[in-house]
């Protein structure tokens, strides 16, 4: 990762649950521009047309995403870095999936995912963290 993430979240929907075998995903979003992928990476998870979940080839672990329409910003797992202190999730998607002992930290919650008009004021409150 060679820029800072835009925003960071945690995602509730069942397919996280089912591909973290956990209760959510946790999300670093970073321009595309800020992800060097240096190595062949492989898709998996959940298959469909929106979203390109890429895993390394070696351990299967999941490393990002990237989401049909947003092509400027990738998805990358923060637990796969060496520091995550850094790391707090800022907002929730999907909501209403989840389960109901699971709590984060995040200040914003969203039943599904924000709309992209809600973008550039939730990028701005992230930044000033």
């Amino acid at each position: 990762m060679t820029q800072p993430p835009i925003m960071t979240a945690a995602c509730h929907c069942t397919g996280c649950q089912k591909i973290t075998g956990s209760a959510y995903s946790l999300t670093a979003m970073v321009p595309t521009p800020g992800l060097d992928v240096t190595r062949e990476t492989v898709r998996g998870g959940l298959k469909g047309d929106m979203l390109d979940h890429r895993f390394c080839p070696d351990c299967l672990t999941w490393m990002f995403t990237r989401i049909s329409g947003m092509d400027d910003v990738v998805n990358v797992r923060p637990t796969l870095f060496d520091d995550t202190t850094w790391f707090s999730p800022f907002i929730e998607t999907m909501f209403v999936e989840k389960r109901p002992w699971a709590t984060t930290p995040a200040h914003h919650r969203f039943d599904g995912v924000p709309s992209p008009s809600d973008h550039p004021a939730l990028m701005a409150a992230y930044a000033a963290t």
